[in-house]
Formats: structure tokens, C-alpha cells, sequence
């Protein structure tokens, strides 16, 4: 047996602390993958489509063979579903499930990488209280089929609420389920608890804006900067309202004593195009929701009452659907159309660039334009609250710049705060777009410097070129950041693996 020196057994720890740091750290990208329209690419087309992005789960509102088969050895995890007309005889026949499970998973798994199914969709506010009375025997019968074929634990099982079985949500620490709903929806949650499953949910900034179609709330949905609204409860201030949402859903579960069941957001998006008389679908809000919401999920800050824990998400919806009813808004949610060309571009391909389209300044009065761009670094004010720059740090790298130096890994992740990062970003945004100065405005909450803020191997563009590493570091690393990482790393290693 080789004996390690202590060196390379430090090296070992070091190495093995690091990916397993990155490995539980890093955050998914979902999407919806429905399936109601007649001009769709095949399944093996889309897999491709999927494959060229940073998307690594999709959920599927039922159980396609054709799609589930295409997506084998892929490596992308796949969320299918049991309809609500499938419900009654799930729940009344044992055996029905059995052959459900048989037929929908146990033929592709696990060269399908099957994690999730969802029995019914939105069925506690459908108003059928048959449907909602067999809901839970359904859910126990997949879940014994499972159990069944020694898939305990691997495949979870839960079903998708839309946020009206919340009766409060405003604010958001006043969250509580419908009471009308309260010992059906006691008895989902001790199953869920009792099988580690998930609570899955639609929230939807989009429709709150609709009812309260002002600027002001515009700003506040999108993830653009805005004075945040405070929780009179908590007197937490929220800067957008995807986090509001997502927290009443856990102060609901808190309230019920289920705080410790994970929360999915199981469908969430934001229409690009509308009928004239629908308030708040545009290609530009589309784009600064949605680009907002994959910004925010991959800084991991979480939400104000689940904080460093990014909330798994699925965007709708991969496509439109032409064949949906309702209004224009219903069928143009797609982030790609069906030719499989981008409806806009969020930055979800792996070689995606910033978008070639100067992104909207994000603030609604611009300063006077100069003649010429002004040169420097764009950087917070002094005194910015964390929730501001969160705010700005989403909108910037919303706006299709490249923000993988400030993840984990990158260059410029550590020092690992919202004030560097947002530092970072907002510069990238300033320095992307036309250098002038409302493109450094941020609700008045950052200006120009001629002091280059770059330090170690993390470069800052900023004046008329990149500034070079040999001037960088020399003049501007900052020693106390690399001591702050060594130390972090060695309380990591130490951790891991004592415990």
C-alpha cells in the first residue's frame, strides 16, 4: 500500500472537498415540455435542442414513450406525469398502478433518468371534490408500485398545485393554505413527508402583475431594480416577487408544520406576445423575467426565508403550443419556436454570447445622453443594501451578459458576497452596452470610477481595452481574498470529512 506524504494527502482532501463542494452547490435549469400543438420537431430533434443548452431537467405533463425513450443515456432528468382523468382508477385499483408504473417507468428506466412523477395537475383547486378525494389514494398506490419494484427513495412522487390553494400570500409571511382544503392537504403532506417527495407549484409573477398592472410592480416581478416591498410581518425587504411567491408557499408549509418539505416551482414563465387588450406580454418582459429568474436561480442566494438554497425551478415552457385555448398570451410562452430557432436569447445555450440587441437601461428616467461613451468601471455606490444589489446583479445578468466568472468556479466567484458579484456584473452590463451613463444608472444606486476595480486573476473590462493581468495584479489584487478562500476551503475539507 502506497503511504501518502502529508502534502499530497492535503492535496487529496483539498481536491475531494472541491467537488464535492460543487457538486451539491450547483443549481438546475428546468423546462416544460408540453405537448398541445400539431407543429412540434420530433423528440430525437428536441433532445439535440436540449443538449446544446445548459437545460438538465424536463418535465413532461404526461408520459410520452416516443420522448422518454429519446431522452436514454442523456443524462437529463425527467419529470413525467399521470393525467387527471387517470387519477380515479390509480386510486380505486392497486393493480392499475402497478401497470402504470410497469408501463411509464420500469420499461426505461434507468437508461431514462425518470426522478419525479406528479399525479394531477392543480387538482385541490379544481373544485371536484371526487377528484380531490382520490388525489391522495392515487399517490400511495404509484408510490406502493414503486415500493414494489425496489424504486423507493430514487423515484419520487408528489402532485402540482397552482398557488390559489393558498387563501393568504401577502405578505409573504402570512402565507397559510386555503382552510377549506386543510385536512386533504394535511394528509398530501404527511405522504410527501413521509416519502421525502417535494411540494410542487406554479407561481406566476406574471398574473400578479396583471392585477396590479403598475410600474412600480412591473419592476418588481421582472427582477429589474426597484424599492422593493418590506414584509410588515418579518420587516424583510423583497426585491422581487418570485421570491414573495415562493416564500408564502413555505410559510404555509411552516404554518401547518411542514416547513422541512422541499419546495419545487413546477411551471413558471412569463408570454412574449398577447392579445391587445392582455396588460404585460412583450418580447422585453419576457426576456427580463425569464433572464431574470436563471440569474437569480444560479447565484444560489435562495429566497429571504430559505436563503443559499436555489429553489429547483422549470421554466414554461420550452415551446409554444398552438393548439392551446384562451387568449394569444396562452400560446406564446415557447422559449423556442417549433423551427427550433430562439424566440429570444436568455443565455441558456452552453456557447451562447451576450445577445446582439443593446438590452433595455434598467431605469425609467435616463440622465441627458453625452457624445461620446464615457469611459471606466461601473460599480455600486457606498451604502447599497445586499437586497438592491441582488436586484441589480439579477437584472444585469438577466440581460444575456456572460456571469459564469461570478459561479462557482469562476474567476470572480470569491470573495462569494452579493456586493462583489453585483460589482461584477453590473460593470459587464455597463461595459456591454452603449458606456453611457444611464447604462450605469441602476435606480441611482451606482456610478462611474476611473479606479479599476479588478483584482488577482478576475479582470474587469472597463476603459478603452481589457486591462491586462500583469497590471491588475500588480496594482489591485487583494491579498485578504485569497487568505478568505484558503480558509474556507480547509473548514470545507475539514468538514467533509470528519462528517
Amino acid at each position: 500500500m502506497v503511504k501518502l506524504s502529508r502534502p499530497s494527502l492535503f492535496l487529496l482532501l483539498f481536491l475531494q472537498a472541491v467537488a464535492f463542494y460543487s457538486a451539491v452547490s450547483q443549481p438546475f435549469i428546468g423546462v416544460n415540455y408540453g405537448q398541445v400543438a400539431d407543429n412540434l420537431p420530433p423528440p430525437e430533434a428536441t433532445v439535440k435542442l436540449l443538449q446544446s443548452t445548459s437545460i438538465s431537467q424536463v418535465r413532461l405533463y404526461g408520459s410520452d414513450p416516443a420522448i422518454i425513450k429519446a431522452l436514454e443515456n442523456t443524462g437529463i432528468g425527467i419529470v413525467i406525469g399521470a393525467a387527471n382523468g387517470d387519477i380515479p382508477a390509480l386510486a380505486t385499483d392497486p393493480s392499475h398502478a402497478i401497470q402504470w408504473v410497469n408501463s411509464n417507468v420500469i420499461m426505461y428506466y434507468p437508461s431514462s433518468k425518470i426522478f419525479l412523477i406528479t399525479v394531477g395537475n392543480e387538482v385541490m383547486t379544481s373544485g371536484d371534490q371526487n377528484l380531490i378525494s382520490q388525489l391522495l389514494p392515487a399517490m400511495q398506490n404509484i408510490q406502493n408500485a414503486l415500493n414494489s419494484a425496489s424504486l423507493r427513495g430514487k423515484i419520487k412522487v408528489s402532485t402540482v398545485h397552482s398557488m390559489a390553494v393558498l387563501s393568504q400570500s401577502d405578505p409573504p409571511s402570512s402565507g397559510a393554505f386555503n382552510p377549506t382544503l386543510g385536512d386533504a392537504m394535511r394528509g398530501l403532506l404527511g405522504f410527501q413527508r413521509e416519502n421525502g417527495s417535494p411540494f410542487t407549484v406554479n407561481p406566476y409573477p406574471y398574473f400578479a402583475y396583471q392585477s396590479d398592472p403598475r410600474p412600480e410592480t412591473l419592476a418588481f416581478c421582472l427582477f429589474q431594480p426597484n424599492a422593493g416591498r418590506v414584509d410588515s410581518g418579518t420587516n424583510i425587504k423583497y426585491m422581487n416577487m418570485f421570491d414573495a411567491q415562493v416564500d408564502a408557499v413555505h410559510s404555509a408549509l411552516n404554518a401547518m408544520s411542514f416547513k422541512d418539505i422541499d419546495i419545487v416551482v413546477a411551471e413558471t414563465g412569463w408570454p412574449y406576445r398577447g392579445d391587445s387588450d392582455e396588460v404585460g406580454p412583450s418580447i422585453e418582459n419576457a426576456k427580463a423575467y425569464n433572464g431574470g429568474l436563471i440569474s437569480h436561480l444560479k447565484s444560489m442566494v435562495g429566497t429571504p426565508l430559505m436563503p443559499g438554497k436555489s429553489v429547483d425551478t422549470y421554466i414554461f415552457a420550452l415551446y409554444d403550443e398552438d393548439l392551446k385555448p384562451g387568449p394569444t398570451s396562452e400560446r406564446s410562452f415557447g422559449l423556442y419556436r417549433p423551427d427550433m430557432s430562439m424566440t429570444y436569447d436568455v443565455g441558456l445555450l452552453k456557447s451562447s454570447q451576450a445577445p446582439s440587441t443593446t438590452p433595455l437601461a434598467p431605469t425609467t428616467t435616463p440622465v441627458t445622453p453625452s457624445p461620446r461613451p464615457t469611459l471606466g468601471w461601473c460599480v455600486p455606490k457606498v451604502g447599497v443594501s445586499d437586497a438592491q444589489l441582488q436586484a441589480n446583479l439579477d437584472y444585469a445578468c438577466g440581460q444575456g451578459i456572460d456571469c459564469g466568472p461570478i459561479q462557482p468556479g469562476g474567476a470572480c466567484f470569491e470573495p462569494n458576497t452579493v456586493a462583489s458579484h453585483a460589482a461584477y456584473a453590473m460593470n459587464l452590463y455597463y461595459q456591454t452596452s452603449d458606456k453611457q451613463p444611464w447604462n450605469c444608472d441602476f435606480g441611482q444606486t451606482a456610478t462611474i470610477t476611473s479606479v479599476n476595480p479588478s483584482y488577482n486573476s478576475c479582470i474587469y473590462a472597463g476603459g478603452s481595452t481589457l486591462p491586462s493581468r500583469e497590471t491588475t495584479t500588480k496594482n489591485n489584487a487583494n491579498p485578504n481574498n485569497v487568505v478568505l478562500w484558503w480558509r474556507r476551503l480547509w473548514c470545507s475539507t475539514m468538514w467533509f470529512f470528519l462528517f
